[in-house]
């Protein structure tokens, strides 16, 4: 339960690549599977914690060597979030930038298809922000979360 099998050194940079490996696939899988979870995503999510788990312990399963992966894993989240905070241009390589879905009652369609977004989830951020169609908006903004922010037109 408490000896370790594998060196604590190689814990960390497994903890370590395997963090910076799940940042990068899920960056580049889009906004919306971050912020919006579907049934599916959520279990891609589970299965996905489940296969890296080997890839990070490396065969050990000790209490310690989890103890170790976990500490890592934390403190790599919060060294990320710290220099995130601190540099624009990592935020952005990160987190990724806002795209503007529809402005002055137009819709970019391509952002669309490029955020992967329905029709149908975006009518459902316009009803929620009281807008009964794409005229009455002034800005939608698919946010860096996945939430959509909607700016009715003043009337």
């Amino acid at each position: 339960m408490l000896n370790l099998t594998v060196p604590v050194w190689e814990l960390i940079v497994r903890s370590i690549l395997v963090y910076v490996f799940l940042i990068f696939i899920l960056r580049i899988s889009g906004k919306r599977q971050i912020g919006q979870l579907a049934p599916f995503d959520l279990v891609l999510l589970l299965i996905l914690s489940n296969a890296v788990q080997n890839s990070m312990n490396g065969g050990d399963n000790s209490l310690i060597g989890g103890l170790i992966s976990a500490t890592t894993l934390v403190t790599i989240n919060y060294l990320v979030g710290f220099a995130t905070f601190r540099s624009k241009k990592l935020e952005s390589l990160i987190e990724g930038r806002p795209q503007i879905l529809i402005h002055n009652g137009k819709l970019y369609q391509d952002m669309m298809e490029s955020s992967q977004l329905t029709q149908q989830e975006l009518d459902v951020a316009l009803r929620l922000a009281g807008c009964s169609s794409i005229k009455d908006v002034h800005t939608a903004i698919l946010e860096t979360g996945g939430a959509i922010s909607v700016i009715p037109i003043k009337k």
